[in-house]
């Protein structure tokens, strides 16, 4: 049984450059706190291997979803829960003037940042 305290600084940033937090490591899963300062957007990314999970805790996003069936955009705020399949390009980005908390579940567990491939996505990053 695990018990941790929420961490008090980033722990890294996600390959698409989220400030990220570790919550708690599982044997088929894990879960951190994502942070998206105002105005950024992320790179696009696919994932190899694994699927998530993301519940927005706070502020105003946008998250861009393509797989081999359809492609769309969906808003993220408060209380709005999403998924990314295995294989789903995506891309999200901060649109207001608070930054973009969320949590994100991932399954099977994140095996290392070389788990996710750059790709195009519809906005131009803010990040090197």
């Amino acid at each position: 049984m695990q018990t941790r305290p929420f961490p008090s600084a980033p722990d890294a940033r996600s390959p698409a450059g989220a400030e990220i937090r570790h919550l708690i490591e599982g044997e088929r899963g894990n879960m951190i706190h994502s942070t998206v300062p105002a105005g950024q957007v992320n790179r696009a990314t696919v994932h190899a291997t694994v699927s998530e999970l993301w519940h927005v805790l706070s502020g105003q996003g946008e998250i861009w979803r393509r797989d081999g069936r359809e492609e769309g955009t969906s808003v993220l705020a408060a209380g709005v829960s999403i998924d990314i399949p295995v294989g789903t390009a995506f891309q999200y980005r901060c649109t207001g003037p608070d930054p973009l908390r969320f949590l994100c579940i991932s399954m099977p567990p994140w095996p290392g940042d070389d788990e996710a491939s750059v790709v195009d996505g519809p906005w131009e990053p803010t990040l090197p």
